[in-house]
């Protein structure tokens, strides 16, 4: 069999383990209501940015903080579980349509996965104190990286749709440790971007590359934040629901967006944002 179709055809198994693992936990929560029109509005335009390749966590978390729609310890489970749909969606599109090298795919995409599935058991126990300083250290490093992009830092001059050897090693590795980070909602698609630079594969390339990783590693994911209750039902189905008809305006309708005025957009209210989650950690442990 023809190895993306094989990796197509795991991932959706996968989907089937997600929506069956978020079914039996959903029962539990029900009362927490159904979205609004704000929760579905901020599904559409997250995954409208985040098949365009800028990323849906750092302007998810922001939305959540401002309008203060989910608690600061629940937000990575909410991101996790409800963009995964989206993504997957992304997944689907970008996999079958960009050409790079079976090997490399698989492999980057089954190291997030691992690093992922171990780093959401920890974070989902995590005490609010320690994600508010996780996600807005994560949060300034986003925005720093939104204007690296801009600026041109976050550029391939490589034209490879593969690796091997030693530059296959650091991929891996590198997917790896993205994946866990993943967990506490660093968003996975810019640094990604920066390892497909660094080891000379084609920008290109990072699509399939970074939208395969997350669509495996949030069905992995899914299963501690679910168990453990740490999640707002209402904001992921929001981010899910809402975010489904974006993916496919993005992909297929949209073909000239200025991406560059939206980073650094994004990146201004990313950085305000992980600046307030860090004063709120350093003040509510003061209190």
């Amino acid at each position: 069999m023809d190895p993306i179709n094989a990796l197509l055809i795991t991932l959706g198994v996968f989907v089937a383990f997600y929506i069956y693992t978020w079914y039996q936990g959903a029962q539990r929560k029900l009362a927490e209501g159904m979205p609004g029109p704000l929760d579905l509005g901020i599904g559409f335009v997250t995954n409208f940015l985040d098949t365009l390749g800028i990323g849906s966590y750092a302007p998810t978390t922001a939305m959540f903080k401002a309008w203060k729609l989910v608690k600061d310890e629940w937000i990575p489970g909410t991101l996790n579980i409800g963009h995964t749909i989206p993504t997957i969606t992304q997944a689907f599109i970008f996999i079958g349509a960009v050409l790079v090298d079976p090997s490399t795919l698989v492999l980057m995409i089954l190291a997030a996965f691992v690093g992922a599935f171990f780093g959401a058991k920890v974070v989902a126990g995590w005490p609010r104190h320690y994600i508010q300083i996780g996600m807005g250290t994560a949060l300034v490093a986003g925005a720093g990286l939104f204007g690296a992009k801009n600026l041109g830092y976050l550029t391939s001059s490589g034209e490879a749709i593969g690796v091997s050897g030693t530059m296959l090693l650091v991929a891996v590795v590198g997917n790896l440790f993205l994946g866990a980070l993943m967990t506490i909602g660093v968003g996975l698609y810019a640094p990604c971007l920066l390892l497909v630079s660094f080891i000379g594969m084609n920008e290109r390339a990072a699509f399939p590359i970074m939208m395969g990783s997350c669509a495996f590693l949030m069905t992995g994911a899914t299963k501690p934040f679910v168990d453990k209750g740490s999640y707002s039902l209402k904001s992921a189905l929001g981010l899910a629901i809402g975010g489904f008809p974006a993916v496919l305006i993005a992909a297929y309708i949209v073909k000239s967006l200025s991406l560059e005025t939206l980073r650094w957009g994004v990146a201004a209210v990313v950085l305000y944002t992980g600046i307030a989650m860090l004063h709120s950690a350093f003040t509510e442990k003061k209190t």
